[in-house]
């Protein structure tokens, strides 16, 4: 072989390769019958309840799917699996976990992390390789001011959470004969992103109905204790308290008002069934009013689990518990992902991020129309108010089963 000859072929197999280089991140991960997912979630840390309940989500409808034929692209039918690692509640880890799925094990399909603050530290990285990223537990919305192109969320943004708390405010003032503006708002919550953009929306809902807030405090990064914050409602009597700091800052919540004999016409709080507060409190729990992006007597339908009261049955049988909506929203991203890969019949990660992009449709968990910026449009928050330990949603008044009990009794008078 002449040394031409030779320099050729070194070059054309050098080719060969940045080739393959080049083409690596458009092909999703496929193993023979079988498409790989990637998810970190937070298996330890302060998120590990909720990472539990995300992997939950997620796996329930990886076995739906495989039971029911798979997801068909092409002429073939394929199994789905889910490839997880620890991201330890961190928002740094989950990154680098992104990075590592991307690069190192060369899979091109993300499943989200479970928190607003990990899902800062993926969507930078999956962004940078274009690599589309579907998830259900990240709501902070400045997620969604970044101009990211490949992030695509099912849930509603965060500031939605519990605006409808104050609105139920405002419309027992109404009730009373008193101005809405009368109406005085207390607000203690984590000090991260999901939880501070709660504090954003329930701010601007109370300017709008020219309500004044009193307390504004930012609660303890371990949320063991606030002690400090519900002295002042005690003395200040403000008439709405929003609480918010995850599962953690649900427990806290509902545990010290009741030690501390904390009287408040609303209390409204987030992740009450992740932090199963009524099974932990039991009446003590009672007459909170409780955010949901989801509840089992919803009436959506879809072709996988016929309807949200369906899925609440699938899930209680296979793990045990009520689903709460971290669950469902986690399982909702898992079948936007499979009705994009039919509909694109397509691994190549540029046609399925436009096929994302377009995606209408209906889940047991609701609707799902994202906008330009990835933000799901067309899914209503839930208020549900606990009475007598059952979850029942109260606001807005397209999904109330029931009517809210106000005030919330004294403790005296339980």
């Amino acid at each position: 072989m002449s040394r031409k000859f030779k320099v050729v072929i070194a070059l054309l197999v050098g080719l060969a390769a940045v080739g393959l280089v080049v083409a690596g991140p458009v092909g999703a991960k496929v193993e023979d019958d079988t498409i790989v997912f990637g998810a970190a979630l937070s298996f330890t840390g302060k998120y590990s309840t909720n990472g539990k309940h995300t992997k939950n989500g997620y796996d329930l409808v990886v076995k739906r799917i495989n039971e029911t034929g798979g997801v068909k692209v092409g002429d073939k039918s394929y199994k789905i699996k889910i490839k997880y690692y620890d991201d330890e509640s961190t928002p740094a880890r989950a990154g680098q976990l992104a990075d590592r799925l991307i690069k190192q094990d060369g899979i091109k399909f993300i499943l989200g992390p479970y928190g607003s603050g990990p899902t800062k530290g993926m969507a930078p990285i999956t962004e940078k390789y274009k690599i589309p990223m579907v998830e259900g537990n990240g709501a902070s919305r400045s997620l969604f001011n970044k101009g990211y192109r490949y992030l695509f969320a099912v849930l509603s943004t965060s500031e939605q959470y519990l605006a409808e708390a104050i609105a139920v405010a405002a419309e027992q003032a109404k009730k009373a004969g008193k101005d809405p503006s009368s109406i005085k708002v207390a607000i203690a919550v984590e000090n991260d992103p999901f939880s501070m953009d709660i504090r954003a929306g329930v701010l601007e809902d109370a300017e709008r109905y020219g309500m004044k807030v009193i307390i504004d405090d930012k609660l303890p990064k371990e949320l063991t204790d606030m002690t400090a914050t519900l002295t002042k409602v005690k003395a200040l009597k403000p008439d709405v308290l929003v609480v918010s700091g995850h599962s953690k800052g649900a427990t806290l919540a509902i545990r010290q008002t009741a030690q501390m004999k904390v009287d408040v016409p609303i209390l409204a709080i987030t992740h009450c069934e992740a932090a199963d507060v009524v099974g932990k409190f039991g009446a003590n729990a009672d007459y909170t009013l409780c955010a949901t992006q989801w509840a089992p007597t919803m009436t959506y339908k879809d072709r996988w689990f016929v309807s949200s009261g369906e899925y609440a049955k699938t899930f209680e049988k296979e793990y045990g518990y009520v689903p709460p909506y971290q669950a469902a929203e986690s399982s909702a991203a898992v079948l936007v992902w499979v009705d994009a890969l039919e509909r694109a019949n397509s691994f190549d990660t540029e046609k399925l991020r436009d096929t994302l992009a377009a995606t209408k449709l209906e889940t047991f968990y609701g609707w799902v129309d994202f906008d330009d910026t990835g933000k799901n449009i067309a899914k209503p928050m839930v208020l549900r108010q606990i009475q007598k330990g059952k979850y029942v949603p109260v606001a807005p008044a397209k999904f109330a089963a029931g009517k809210v009990i106000y005030p919330r009794p004294k403790w005296s008078e339980r």
